[in-house]
């Protein structure tokens, strides 16, 4: 604990603050106010903009359905200082200080959410009509782009390149979508059930072309490995992302293998009054048994609660939720809630070719992870189950006529 802090109640430290004003940092200040804290709370942002949500942009902003996303939170109301288009370029521990664009910036407590940024593909920096889709000004950089009906390639079939591939289609463009891998979200997914989302590509009128890799990207189209050239009035690149951390390399907070701020069950880091939370951070999971990095919506908004409870409060809080998300594609509501990176039997409930289906994840009696396509009562169902720990009958689950609660085995005697 710095000097500052020493001799004063948790409540009443007078300065936190938040790197990144995305979800995860914006719903650590309300959440730090909701749970009483009275000392001070800076927001610091990178981008000019109010603080707004992402999800929102490869939907209804990027559509012309909406002009921005802001979050709808009156932080003067909350008494929270925003230093927004403020760059944060380092941090020091031990002065407990930030370096930032406009001088250095103290604080008593730190919290990390810089979230994630997109990884960008090699050799296409700087080629007109590139894009790739994760701030709110590369969501109106691409809204005239859809606007005018141009022919769209996206590098790389995961959710982000589905979400933008569906609302392309939507706005009318001809929309080819290039995977190094031999399926869609073939890094998210096991092939067994990545390979019926094929067919929704096509169904949509997008044409998809899988184990192909991008050999270069010119003014006007996508060149692939096998010499064959796409015609792209713009390329979207949609190939991952990786936690935006590259301002701490020096300060000596520990980073894991995905260059991640690596917290523990409390969402605290490696250094002394810093936590980290969102995107940007992995935390040890007694449910799963290893350490999750989740990079989805839900874990921004559950994780500010678990640092805010810690930063006040004196009995340390854990942060280990059933990882949730959902994306909207094809005409698909498609929602995940788990893990199933241990699991060790799949069961499918319903036909993957029919409009609504969904795959369960067990290890042992135990539901670890659901995916559900069209079906979100067996997502919700399936989600308090995986809460709850209960074992369940595989044979049973495997009906989908059958509610996914009454597959709950019953104790004995």
């Amino acid at each position: 604990m710095s000097e500052q802090t020493q001799g004063r109640s948790p409540a009443a430290r007078h300065g936190v603050v938040i790197v990144g004003a995305g979800m995860a940092g914006v719903q650590t200040a309300v959440a730090l106010r909701e749970q009483g804290f009275t000392g001070s709370v800076t927001l610091v942002g990178a981008e000019p903009h109010q603080p707004y949500d992402r999800p929102p942009l490869s939907k209804a902003v990027l559509l012309g359905k909406a002009e921005d996303s802001a979050f709808d939170v009156d932080f003067e109301a909350l008494g929270v200082e925003l230093r927004l288009g403020l760059e944060v370029t380092g941090v020091h521990p031990l002065r407990h200080e930030l370096d930032t664009a406009d001088g250095p910036l103290p604080y008593d407590v730190l919290v990390i959410a810089t979230g994630a940024e997109p990884i960008r593909l090699p050799g296409a920096e700087g080629v007109p009509g590139v894009h790739l889709l994760r701030t709110l000004d590369d969501a109106e950089r691409l809204r005239p782009v859809l606007a005018r009906r141009h022919d769209i390639v996206v590098v790389g079939a995961g959710w982000i390149g589905a979400e933008f591939a569906t609302a392309a289609r939507e706005a009318g463009c001809a929309v080819t979508v290039v995977e190094a891998a031999d399926l869609p979200l073939a890094g998210a997914l096991p092939a067994e059930v990545a390979a019926p989302m094929a067919d929704w590509y096509a169904q949509s009128g997008v044409t998809l072309r899988t184990g192909a890799r991008v050999e270069r990207v010119e003014e006007g189209s996508v060149v692939l490995d096998d010499g064959s050239r796409l015609p792209a009035d713009a390329v979207v690149v949609g190939i991952g992302a990786r936690p935006a951390t590259s301002w701490l390399a020096g300060s000596g907070i520990e980073l894991g293998e995905h260059g991640e701020v690596v917290a523990d069950a409390s969402l605290r880091t490696s250094a002394p009054d810093v936590h980290a939370v969102g995107d940007c951070a992995s935390f040890p999971s007694a449910r799963y048994g290893h350490r999750l990095l989740v990079h989805h919506w839900d874990n921004a908004l559950q994780g500010p609660r678990t640092v805010a409870a810690n930063i006040v409060g004196e009995v340390p809080a854990v942060h280990d939720p059933v990882p949730y998300f959902w994306s909207e594609q094809f005409g698909r509501f498609v929602q995940y809630a788990g893990d199933h990176a241990r699991a060790d039997t799949l069961v499918w409930r319903g036909a993957p070719e029919a409009p609504a289906w969904s795959v369960c994840w067990l290890r042992g009696d135990r539901l670890t992870a659901i995916l559900a396509v069209g079906r979100p009562r067996d997502l919700a169902q399936g989600r308090r189950l995986i809460e709850s720990g209960e074992g369940v009958d595989a044979a049973l689950l495997a009906d989908p006529a059958l509610p996914l609660k009454k597959a709950v085995l019953q104790a004995p005697g």
